[in-house]
């Protein structure tokens, strides 16, 4: 209830929010990784592959942008909310990883001394994995940086430090992109055995993050070079960025070195 001018108790209007962008951004997920993966590694079908990928990845981006334009135009319903909504999603998230990491050191302590299994690369490169996990920390830092000259009002310096950002999360991409070409190369797909299995599914989960990152960071530059920003949605994106950081360590000393 609310008090009139008169001091009279008023009704309060309930007010409601409504986006198109969270369905936007399940179906792009649906159609990208879940069938997309599935007509590629179940099926070897090249053509629906292409087609989930064709009408997925325009889906994801147009649901992020939107979000993040929605958050950069419209006034919260509640003052400070995101900052406190944010983690209790990047919590379910941890769960899922949790999810996969606990299926892999199942298999793992199940397989005792005969690992890796038959068809796995003696040769892989350890030495990728570190320059990647430099140039992530990097970015997480470069990240920090802008957030940095958005408090005191320099967005010109935000725009350069979340750029950098940017830059040095598409080169993260890139490596990754690299070394399953390299992969693919050397006959280690999926379908190998049980540990290319679990090395796809995990990095490849870990990189979808990254893309889905990418995508706000672009949202946000985008909007920022319109003079536009916005304190909570900047800091929920950053914390979403160092989440993404964090976890990757967990993937390249379980995945990678043990």
């Amino acid at each position: 209830m609310s008090k009139s001018a008169s001091g009279h108790a008023q009704p309060h209007v309930h007010h409601w929010e409504t986006s198109a962008a969270p369905l936007l951004i399940v179906l792009g997920i649906l159609l990208l990784v879940v069938f997309g993966f599935v007509s590629w590694f179940s099926y070897n079908n090249i053509l629906y592959t292409q087609i989930c990928a064709g009408l997925g990845v325009p889906l994801l981006l147009a649901g992020i942008a939107k979000w993040t334009a929605e958050a950069l135009t419209q006034e919260p319903v509640m003052e400070g909310l995101t900052p406190i909504a944010l983690p209790i999603f990047i919590v379910s998230e941890v769960f899922i990883f949790l999810g996969l990491f606990i299926s892999y050191w199942t298999m793992r302590l199940s397989a005792g001394p005969n690992w890796p299994p038959a068809g796995t690369p003696t040769d892989m490169n350890l030495v990728l994995p570190i320059i990647m996990t430099v140039i992530l920390v990097a970015s997480s830092l470069t990240f920090h940086v802008a957030e940095e000259k958005m408090t005191h009002n320099d967005i010109g310096g935000f725009r350069l430090w979340l750029f950098l950002s940017i830059v040095l999360g598409g080169i993260f991409l890139g490596c990754t992109i690299y070394e399953y070409s390299h992969l693919f190369h050397m006959n280690f797909k999926p379908s190998t055995n049980a540990y290319s299995t679990a090395f796809y599914s995990i990095t490849g989960f870990h990189a979808s993050h990254v893309v889905v990152g990418l995508g706000a960071f672009l949202t946000v530059l985008i909007a920022a070079m319109a003079g536009r920003t916005n304190k909570y949605l900047t800091f929920c994106v950053g914390l979403y960025w160092h989440f993404v950081d964090v976890v990757w360590f967990f993937v390249v000393s379980q995945i990678y070195y043990w």
